[in-house]
């Protein structure tokens, strides 16, 4: 198996239903483990996803949990998960899945370096970043 790279998002107990969400955007099969299925049954945790991964058919895969207990839950302010390409429509179609419920910081719109961008931070405080590749002249 070829090296890839793909984000691993932390939730505060929304795991699943944030990765539920992630797939009716990007499609795929989505699998979750929770904590209760790994020797966790009896706490409070027992319901929340310890691993789940998303793998779109487009090659995309996205990983996440609830944070474990004994640890922090840290908002994920300093990084942004960024989808970019030049299919408008697929792109489009994106950004109106994940910017429905949530706060649209810059809209879908033509940017001033020529391409389509827009950012949001989605109801599960994951700030995602579209843009789309206008052709060169």
């Amino acid at each position: 198996m070829a090296s890839r790279l793909n984000p691993y998002l932390s939730f505060n107990g929304d795991a699943r239903a944030a990765l539920e969400h992630y797939k009716e955007v990007f499609g795929g099969t989505l699998r979750l483990s929770t904590f209760g299925e790994f020797g966790q049954a009896d706490s409070p945790q027992a319901d929340q996803i310890m691993h789940g991964m998303l793998e779109a058919p487009n090659g995309f895969t996205l990983m996440g949990a609830d944070t474990p207990p004994g640890m922090e839950y840290s908002p994920t302010g300093n990084v942004s998960v960024s989808v970019s390409g030049d299919d408008d429509a697929e792109l489009r179609g994106y950004w109106e899945k994940l910017s429905a419920g949530a706060h649209v910081s810059v809209s879908l719109d033509k940017q001033m370096w020529g391409d389509v961008f827009g950012m949001c931070t989605d109801p599960y405080g994951i700030t995602w970043m579209v843009n789309i590749t206008q052709p060169q002249d």
